[in-house]
């Protein structure tokens, strides 16, 4: 598969354990052994088909060795119990939110044993630098083709995601307060007209477009970007303020009355730059599954996912809910959704950090039957390889990061 997660998810092979694993503590009591290994089948199955699950299919297709009556007083106990709704007469049972609630709790449960069963074996042998490139090499290119801003590889992940999932997905742009501006550099596009370069921290870059009153030389154009980066270096927003721009003006002398438009233009880049931009993708994916084809509800759905900015509380929750896992994923699960409109889907989440503390998030949105294994793995994966980009090119980058100087109106 020629796709940046293509041979990722290649390789995310379906393991299930049935034997000798530990529930989430909170149900231990309710859920016997048997009950717990019906319930992963029961959902097991729905997920791959996403039809009502009867006790024959489940006795037929796994290894419990029960019987139909055995299991179906067992999917009954499990109704009751609030993990399964049978959703008609004569049909067979589905699972309800807190039947996906202790699968995907169990399913993390294993996964952080599997990943203590590999730091043992890790410590047990020195792990070298060529260990850290096992990946395949074409997710890293691929990831870095063409592409030379970040948002222009936020927008890539996002469309590559939702096409190796077939799900929903959205990436933001990563938050940090009170960025710090790290360059600015002024171009003559013509004898009244410049353009700025800003560069922020995390290498986040601006333009604008600015209009000055009189014509400027090139001399002149040298040394207010001297003075601009002499003042403004090293500033955060906060700190370009009304006291600065009168101590700039004091020492811009002849060119007081250009430095305040190009001052104007410098204060609203840097905001825009401090703005979270999110990106969707896949949003017709949506319609795929039947139990979501609800017209009234994929179109309120759609409609967030185009507007974007409706997405903000979730992103807001994401990110307080992240730093209480080491590995930042996410999981909401109908009702558990902070979205009022997305109280029918399942969404998973993680965030991914740049070397200087700021940080984004990336989602997936699908039907509550999604394939929690492949997507977190998949998040996983991503988020890792995002981070080691972000270390390699934070490590390879000079103080003066190379910028496209062409005039662009504040591009997105």
């Amino acid at each position: 598969m020629g796709t940046v997660l293509g041979s990722v998810i290649n390789h995310l092979d379906q393991t299930e354990s049935n034997k000798n694993t530990r529930q989430p503590q909170g149900d231990r009591d309710q859920l016997d052994d048997r009950k717990v290994r019906i319930l992963k089948a029961i959902i097991a199955n729905y997920l791959e088909t996403g039809e009502p699950v009867g006790s024959r299919t489940i006795s037929k297709f796994t290894d419990l060795n029960l019987s139909s009556a055995t299991i179906r007083n067992e999917m009954s106990d499990l109704e009751e119990m609030g993990y399964l709704v049978q959703p008609y007469t004569s049909a067979g049972r589905v699972p309800t939110d807190k039947g996906y609630r202790f699968y995907v709790d169990l399913m993390l449960l294993e996964k952080e044993q599997e990943k203590e069963q590999e730091r043992a074996e890790a410590a047990k042998k020195a792990e070298s630098a060529e260990e850290r490139d096992l990946r395949p090499e074409e997710t890293r290119g691929a990831l870095l083709e063409r592409v030379d801003k970040l948002e222009a590889l936020l927008k890539q992940v996002a469309k590559v995601l939702a096409y190796n999932t077939q799900y929903a997905t959205m990436v933001t742009t990563p938050q940090l307060r009170n960025r710090q501006v790290k360059f600015i550099q002024l171009s003559q596009v013509d004898e009244n007209d410049l353009v700025a370069v800003i560069v922020v921290g995390d290498n986040v870059a601006r333009n604008k477009l600015i209009h000055v009153e009189r014509p400027l030389s090139n001399e002149e154009v040298l040394k207010l970007n001297l003075l601009l980066n002499t003042f403004l270096t090293g500033a955060s927003l906060n700190e370009i303020n009304l006291e600065l721009m009168q101590a700039m003006r004091r020492q811009a002398g002849e060119y007081a009355d250009i430095l305040e438009s190009v001052f104007e233009g410098i204060v609203d880049a840097v905001h825009d730059a401090e703005e979270m931009q999110i990106y969707t993708s896949g949003t017709s994916n949506i319609l795929r599954y039947g139990e979501l084809s609800d017209m009234q509800k994929a179109t309120a759905l759609l409609e967030t996912l185009e507007d974007k900015q409706g997405l903000e509380p979730l992103v807001d929750e994401a990110m307080k809910s992240g730093t209480k896992d080491g590995d930042g994923i996410q999981i909401y699960i109908g009702e558990e959704s902070p979205m009022q409109n997305m109280k029918d889907y399942s969404i998973v989440t993680s965030t991914y950090e740049l070397p200087e503390g700021a940080k984004g998030t990336i989602g997936i949105i699908g039907p509550k039957r999604m394939d929690y294994k492949k997507v977190v793995q998949t998040l996983k994966d991503l988020t890792d390889e995002l981070d080691s980009i972000f270390r390699n090119t934070n490590r390879k980058s000079s103080a003066k990061p190379a910028q496209d100087t062409e005039p662009t109106e504040d591009p997105e």
